[in-house]
């Protein structure tokens, strides 16, 4: 089992990243594990409380859990993957099965921040880009798909956003073995990461057989 950490400020283009390695390779040889579906519940919090969670602190991922479940899967084990919702801010009672794959890629802004599940990963990939650009995907995203104002997107990157991305995002840089700048843009990065999965899972065949 190949596992792939994918990380990146908010706006970066981790999630289009992920998407265009997912078209090239074979269908069920890769599963997903984002980041975001391991946010802490916090339906125990008033509304008000819930949307000023700082999402971009590594307190806010339950990371035990998410090593557990990479530990599960590549003992083979069927795992129960949360989901949350930005909307409200809670997790669903129901849940996403995830089977054992050849390939494990989890996805997220803080999954180079901790050092258990660091060491868990074969590959580490930073996604780069300007933080010009990761604001205006990040306005873009918030208001059409998590019901936010302009104003409250502003907000929320100057009070935790920017600070975040400072204080443990960007030094989680230097933990990873490969850096794509220019996120979903960059077709020659994602074409070299993309040859290297297929060339482990031919290699991983091969000592099956």
């Amino acid at each position: 089992m190949l596992i792939i950490g994918i990380a990146g400020g908010t706006g970066s283009g981790k999630t289009t990243v992920v998407r265009k390695i997912m078209e090239r390779l074979p269908e069920g040889e890769v599963v997903i594990l984002p980041q975001d579906s391991y946010y802490r519940d916090s339906s125990h919090l008033p509304l008000e409380e819930r949307l000023e969670i700082n999402f971009d602190h590594p307190d806010s991922i339950e990371f035990d859990l998410l090593v557990k479940h990479l530990k599960d899967l590549k003992k083979g084990k069927t795992i129960e993957q949360p989901i949350y919702s930005y909307l409200t801010c809670t997790r669903s009672t129901e849940t996403i099965q995830i089977k054992p794959a050849h390939v494990i890629i989890i996805e997220g802004i803080l999954v180079l921040t901790n050092p258990e599940l660091r060491k868990m990963i074969d590959l580490k990939v930073f996604v780069d880009a300007d933080a010009d650009d990761r604001l205006i995907r990040v306005i873009n995203r918030d208001t059409i798909k998590r019901g936010r104002t302009v104003d409250k997107v502003m907000e929320r990157y100057e009070i935790t956003v920017k600070p975040m991305h400072l204080q443990f995002i960007e030094p989680s840089k230097r933990f990873a073995d490969l850096i794509i700048p220019q996120g979903g843009n960059n077709h020659i990065a994602i074409d070299i990461l993309t040859n290297y999965i297929k060339n482990k899972l031919i290699s991983e065949q091969a000592a099956i057989n």
